[in-house]
């Protein structure tokens, strides 16, 4: 048996919190079991481990601590990337119906373009598309279709529903699952639009706030005298009271970390049921840099404590078992024009398409595709880290940006590994807590429920 190359020891209260990236299994060390391992390590001889203290060698096998001689871990993981990333049984479809926005948001990176719309062409083209990836990808399990912008509700009616209605006719008799997702400013939801929401099972709508009220109306506004944060919040409840999931995504900067508690406020008369249908996902604006690690833990701890599911960018790194759609084969993101992208976080320039939507509905990819699909694993640094199997040098757009440079996607932030696993570990706790508290409120409601119901009959 030898030690497995992904293995981390972090301090952590006294004690050690050991994680192997791999098998993604934890455990909690005193210091004593922590030096046993290190000495067996240290001498090359973690077998002997295994007379000193056999339940503790067999806990660390069982978790992938240590591994087999003759287990190639390298392989292993190229292997599990590849069953992810190169998965046939899944499609990702992303629409831009148009890049034109109803907000102006002072950090946003893509051009807007008044007036850009998918025209009834485009639109056909599109139909013709789905129905080629149906009839074609035999593995076909689950086709998946986002809708991306722009803000993509500006044109519901015109562009989402005629293509969701084709593609919901297509997949209504098959074996192949269909879904559906929105990132969307919020703004513009409705009773008819969540309606129809429903009816297109829609999985998940990705909604941004910039922080409370007074600081997300400084970005986030229809004009300079009326704000969005009520409205959007109002929706955001609609949404889930519906049933309806959404990712309330929290852009913050330094200064407006200082309010963002205040959010908390406005979403407590949601009922701990509902609240199961919100994640609260806490992401830095990117040209701030230092993400602020640390207070913002404490404030998901705060939001979890009120009864409220979180993530942040930090807290559950793992681009590799959840890599970014743009890292996976069978995925498309067709622009307002035709033009075929992957990666949705860069501007939709021309110069920077990867294929063109043909006639018949089929995909002719260009070499950028290609060299996308083979960017990973040829960042030195990654090759030799503890926690490539769940970060891998982060998304395949960040692999192509630095394919001749040697680069750490988290130590450019300020963010040491060990913090990405502490941050996982609590995340991992937390989150387990949380559950059990949300299930014994849940049974405790139906309870008073089931009493209250009984009492009105008798």
């Amino acid at each position: 048996m030898k030690v497995s190359k992904f293995n981390s020891f972090v301090p952590y209260k006294g004690k050690f919190v050991a994680f192997n990236s791999l098998t993604l299994g934890f455990i909690i060390l005193d210091p004593f079991l922590y030096e046993l391992y290190t000495a067996g390590n240290r001498d090359n001889e973690i077998n002997k481990l295994k007379q000193v203290h056999p339940a503790f060698f067999n806990t660390l096998s069982d978790k992938g601590f240590i591994v087999p001689d003759e287990k190639d871990e390298d392989l292993s993981f190229r292997a599990l990337r590849d069953s992810i990333d190169m998965d046939d049984s899944n499609y990702t479809l992303i629409i831009n119906p148009t890049m034109n926005c109803n907000f102006k948001c002072w950090y946003c990176y893509e051009s807007h373009i008044k007036g850009s719309k998918l025209n009834d062409e485009t639109q056909e083209k599109i139909k013709r598309h789905i129905s080629h990836v149906f009839k074609n990808q035999k593995g076909l399990k689950n086709f998946h279709l986002s809708w991306f912008g722009g803000e993509p509700l500006l044109y519901f009616e015109q562009a989402i529903v005629p293509i969701s209605d084709y593609a919901t006719e297509i997949f209504k008799n098959s074996d192949v699952s269909f879904s559906m997702s929105f990132t969307t400013n919020g703004y513009l939801i409705s009773e008819k639009v969540i309606k129809k929401l429903k009816d297109y099972n829609v999985t998940t709508l990705q909604i941004t706030l910039d922080g409370s009220l007074e600081q997300h109306n400084k970005v986030r506004y229809v004009n300079y005298n009326k704000g969005s944060y009520k409205k959007i919040v109002e929706n955001i409840k609609a949404l889930t009271t519906s049933g309806l999931n959404v990712h309330a995504r929290i852009n913050y900067t330094e200064e407006t970390l200082e309010s963002i508690n205040n959010v908390i406020d406005d979403f407590e008369d949601l009922d701990y049921e509902t609240r199961t249908n919100l994640t609260f996902s806490f992401h830095n604006v990117w040209q701030e840099g230092d993400p602020k690690i640390d207070k913002v833990e404490s404030i998901i701890t705060a939001f979890r404590t009120r009864g409220f599911i979180t993530s942040s960018q930090f807290s559950n790194v793992d681009t590799v078992r959840q890599s970014c759609y743009a890292d996976k084969k069978y995925q498309a993101t067709i622009n307002y024009n035709g033009e075929i992208h992957k990666c949705t976080a860069r501007d939709f320039t021309s110069d920077r398409t990867e294929g063109i939507l043909e006639e018949n509905g089929s995909i002719s990819w260009n070499d950028k595709y290609y060299k996308r699909l083979n960017s990973k694993f040829k960042n030195n640094p990654c090759n030799s880290c503890r926690i490539q199997p769940i970060c891998n040098g982060g998304c395949s757009q960040v692999a192509l940006e630095n394919i001749d440079n040697d680069y750490c996607v988290w130590e450019s932030q300020g963010v040491s590994k060990d913090q990405i696993i502490l941050s996982r570990f609590k995340h991992t706790i937390e989150s387990k807590i949380l559950q059990e508290a949300l299930n014994e409120k849940k049974a405790i409601d139906i309870q008073e429920e089931t009493i209250k119901k009984a009492s009105a009959t008798a």
